[in-house]
């Protein structure tokens, strides 16, 4: 199974029975960026923060940013296809990868995807690797497309009234032109107590809050826009004085720090990944806080408001007969909203035995074919997204000590020298061609 930053939170990067990782923390560099057609040419092991700084010099970012961005790795973004809180403008990492060269479980070559921004050749095959979690073949190098650092970016809190209509909220704002948002967040009142006290947040507790950033092309342009979204949140029944962080992601840390405020005080806890569209919101937060009641524990939400894609976090022993009640609970409410079992953290071993139930036992044949094909033997990352049923239970053809391995191996890329383009100037520098990590 690969490895890249091991932040899985539903145990995509863990094996369960034992096993081979084949840990690519070390394929870590920054190959090429090409300023002028936008897009990055990385390996599997960069962590999306320090592609983020390498960027930076470009006036370049790579938008899907989740909250374990100091940590996890652009392989593992593309594995479970991660978002992050400017996806309500950006999308999830999906939109945003090119090319994809990886090896097969037969221990083939392939290389997924062009660099073009417009391509019609079959069925997108580079869009059945991403979110695969390992189970198709092991990324070796990624191209992804970047987009220009915006000149002003505002984070802006909202304190939010008692029962709000979050949905009516989140429309309202999704229909305001030119509004320059890229993120619309949630904190529930003891989230954000809870990071009041812990982290000496900048704003007062007693309140959910609704967290936002502005986009905008200079100063005056994000003072404009500031004055119609507090215009627009006024309307739609928000009526309190937003807080201004005029450095937006000093905000987001605080925002990504919400996980492990909770993970600090409570201990290990069940923290779900469910989304649904925006006109549920509403009755899944309902339904959520009915579990909770039913279950007689402590309740905490945040999540991707925007979206429908919320982090419902119960304080139970994530191990007991109740976590297990209410993981299923939780995944059957969304998808009785019309929602997902998992918005961006994957599937991995926590939610295989409910894969079926949302898409549907054709569907699921489709998927097992496709694993099939790419690795017959079911050597890649076992016991992962595909439901118990649909494993084969048979031992692979050929012994990893042999020849199989030897042939995947000498089929794994060497490293190029790293090139980086930018306004049409291309540098090579001067680095040791180093062997392909070994599993």
């Amino acid at each position: 199974m690969p490895r890249g930053g091991g932040t899985s939170l539903d145990g995509e990067s863990v094996p369960p029975d034992g096993g081979v990782v084949v840990d690519l923390s070390a394929w870590s560099r920054v190959l090429e960026v090409d300023g002028d057609d936008l897009w990055a040419r990385v390996e599997p092991g960069v962590v999306n923060r320090d592609l983020q700084r390498a960027l930076l010099p470009h006036g370049l970012f790579f938008p899907p940013n989740p909250g374990s961005w100091t940590t996890s790795t652009i392989g593992g973004n593309v594995g479970t296809n991660a978002s992050g809180m400017r996806s309500f403008r950006y999308g999830p990492t999906r939109a945003w990868v090119r090319e994809v060269d990886a090896v097969l479980g037969t221990g083939d070559r392939v290389h997924l995807g062009r660099r073009v921004a417009k391509r019609s050749v079959g069925p997108d095959l580079l869009q059945l690797f991403v979110g695969s979690e390992g189970t198709l073949g092991i990324a070796t190098e990624l191209t992804v497309r970047l987009a220009p650092v915006p000149t002003t970016r505002r984070g802006v809190v909202v304190p939010l009234p008692s029962r709000p209509s979050l949905g009516s909220i989140v429309s309202s704002l999704a229909r305001l032109p030119d509004s320059g948002l890229s993120a619309v967040e949630y904190l529930d009142a003891g989230c954000a107590a809870a990071l009041s006290e812990a982290r000496t947040a900048r704003w007062r507790s007693g309140s959910a809050l609704l967290l936002l950033e502005v986009e905008a092309g200079g100063a005056s342009e994000a003072s404009r826009r500031l004055t119609r979204l507090r215009s627009r949140l006024a309307k739609a029944g928000v009526p309190g004085m937003p807080a201004v962080f005029e450095d937006a992601d000093e905000l987001w840390t605080l925002r990504g720090e919400s996980g492990n405020v909770l993970l600090e005080r409570y201990g290990y806890h069940v923290r779900e990944d469910v989304a649904v569209p925006v006109a549920r919101i509403d009755d899944l937060l309902r339904a959520l806080a009915r579990i909770a009641r039913r279950e007689r524990v402590p309740y905490f939400l945040f999540g991707h408001l925007g979206e429908g894609s919320l982090h419902p976090n119960y304080v139970v022993d994530p191990t007991s007969a109740v976590a297990q009640r209410i993981r299923a609970s939780v995944l059957s409410a969304s998808r009785s909203l019309g929602g997902t079992i998992s918005a961006e953290h994957g599937v991995g071993i926590l939610k295989r035995p409910f894969l079926a139930e949302e898409l549907g036992t054709s569907a699921i044949g489709l998927l097992t074919a496709v694993k099939t094909a790419c690795d017959p033997d079911g050597i890649l990352n076992p016991g992962k997204l595909y439901p118990p049923s649909s494993e084969r239970g048979r031992p692979p053809s050929w012994s990893p000590s042999a020849g199989g391995v030897a042939r995947a191996r000498r089929r794994l890329p060497i490293a190029r020298p790293t090139r980086v383009v930018s306004g049409g100037t291309r540098s090579t520098s001067a680095r040791p061609r180093r062997r392909a990590a070994r599993p």
